[in-house]
């Protein structure tokens, strides 16, 4: 499964269409404007939340948190005592999991990894259109909008410490 989606859907306050291979609407990202943190929505075509993001409030690192149906799904921040400075950690709420994410996440060009295993590849390569990059999920149970999620808050975080620095 391929998802095309837009630069600037990391505007906050704004929303965004992420769209299938064939160009059908898929998800919606939901920018919340005026709130005290980041938050985002990913909603179905229904306009149904199907996860909310967003930037946890009270943390020593820049740390993003995913939430489905209200409850916690995935917290995400940069790695530390990696060499790599775009090489991120997501620990899923079940405590076990953790999902890898490395590459030049600036650049649109990084995979997301379970266990050294490729569950999704993020990449600009593949596509004429400017401003916009492909979500490329590998495996077929794969959580699409989980991994869009992981992608959104990935380079939200890193784009937020580019500014900072």
């Amino acid at each position: 499964m391929r998802f095309l989606v837009r630069d600037r859907l990391l505007g906050i306050g704004d929303d965004y269409w992420i769209e299938d291979d064939r160009g059908n609407k898929a998800f919606l990202v939901d920018g919340k404007a005026m709130r005290v943190r980041d938050t985002f929505e990913l909603k179905d075509t229904q306009g149904r939340v199907l996860i909310d993001i967003h930037q946890k409030m009270f943390a020593l690192r820049d740390t993003m948190v995913i939430e489905r149906d209200g409850e916690p799904l995935a917290k995400i921040k940069r790695k530390r005592l990696s060499l790599l400075r775009n090489h991120y950690r997501v620990a899923l709420a079940d405590g076990r999991t953790e999902l890898d994410v490395s590459g030049k996440i600036l650049d649109r060009e990084f995979a997301v990894e379970y266990d050294g295993e490729l569950l999704a590849v993020v990449s600009r390569r593949w596509l004429h259109v400017r401003e916009t990059y492909g979500v490329d999920i590998v495996r077929d149970d794969a959580d699409p909008a989980l991994l869009i999620a992981v992608a959104v808050c990935v380079i939200h975080l890193a784009e937020k410490e580019r500014e900072d620095d």
